[in-house]
């Protein structure tokens, strides 16, 4: 669900802090993905495809953003908050599951996408809990330039940049979202911006009831605090939910875990091996995943052209695609935690 209505309000009251964007504006640039929601983008677009959808779903859409020379990296979720827990059943019931996964271990759907992905040569980071958290991490640190996910949740978590809509649809609009700018156009703090969120609704507490975005927003710009929000509102009119656990909710949003990143690689996507796994495991077509491997290795080469006819104008610097695949990113951090993906085409350390 992420943050009811948050993107209405800030259509409404910080237009500044958006940006209509390109999906080739982000050439070059490392984007940190929330797996689980891709997967549930792909699950809900084709039912009744089962997991073949998100499996196909991903394969096609990594392509395409290897192709804009975008460097993916995906994100999956580790052990849900127990705050989380109603929000779970609910979904899990809406989609006919028989119980959510709570306990963070990967499903063998699951295994099957992360395998997927070490085949596309594709970095993987295991987050400790919530995977948007990582991914805001991710940005905040500047290991990646920017979170892309359709859910907000991204921005009361610290998320610098976060994306919507960066699919492989001609023509999109990408919508790019600026914290900065936002908490300055609406004048609060990072730490009333989490309570704000609250108040519009996330996944792990409840809201009062009948409090809309305009009236949330003016409340927290005069009472600063949910603590004061509660004294000043019309009880009878907003009830505040009984045991609310606002706090606890609020301490997931400030507090979340902090994890080391480990060094992402990029490596060739292994066209055979991916033939073998889709084709022969997963009984995909298999001159579908030969077509598209064939046109990637088209673009590349059409991309690398471009490059070299810029150089010889005088326009810009020359990048083989090789270069692509065995750029590596490390950023130092604070706590031990995390997994990476393949650690194939490792580049030796500078001394």
């Amino acid at each position: 669900m992420g943050i009811t209505k948050l993107a209405d309000l800030i259509r409404e009251d910080a237009p500044g802090a958006v940006s209509h964007k390109d999906i080739s504006d982000y050439a070059g640039k490392v984007i940190a993905l929330d797996a689980s929601i891709v997967l549930n983008q792909f699950r809900a677009a084709v039912p009744s495809l089962g997991f073949l959808s998100p499996l196909t779903g991903v394969f096609f859409r990594t392509l395409t953003f290897l192709e804009h020379d975008i460097k993916p990296v995906f994100v999956f979720d580790g052990k849900p908050p127990w705050e989380k827990r109603a929000v779970l059943e609910k979904r899990a019931e809406a989609a006919g599951w028989r119980s959510p996964n709570h306990s963070g271990t990967a499903s063998s759907q699951t295994k099957d996408c992360l395998h997927l992905l070490k085949l596309l040569g594709v970095p993987i980071i295991q987050a400790p809990g919530e995977g948007e958290a990582l991914c805001a991490q991710l940005v905040r640190d500047g290991t990646v330039d920017a979170v892309a996910s359709e859910d907000m949740d991204t921005l009361p978590f610290g998320g610098n940049v976060l994306i919507r809509q960066l699919n492989a649809k001609k023509d999109s609009d990408v919508i790019e979202y600026s914290l900065p700018k936002l908490l300055g156009i609406l004048k609060i703090s990072h730490e009333e911006f989490v309570d704000l969120c609250i108040l519009l609704g996330c996944d792990f507490c409840d809201k009062i009831a009948g409090l809309g975005p305009k009236r949330a927003l003016s409340l927290i710009r005069e009472h600063r605090t949910i603590e004061n929000v509660v004294l000043h509102v019309n009880r009878r009119t907003h009830p505040v939910p009984h045991f609310w656990k606002y706090k606890d909710a609020r301490k997931l949003f400030l507090n979340a875990p902090q994890t080391v990143v480990p060094e992402l690689v990029w490596t060739e996507p292994d066209e055979e091996a991916l033939v073998e796994f889709l084709c022969r495991a997963k009984h995909v077509k298999e001159h579908r995943v030969r077509s598209r491997m064939e046109k990637f290795r088209q673009m590349r080469e059409k991309k690398r052209k471009d490059r070299e006819d810029e150089k010889a104008a005088g326009h810009g610097r020359q990048t083989r695609m090789e270069d692509f695949f065995r750029v590596t990113r490390k950023r130092q951090q604070l706590v031990e935690a995390g997994d990476s993906g393949s650690s194939k085409g490792k580049r030796p350390k500078p001394k």
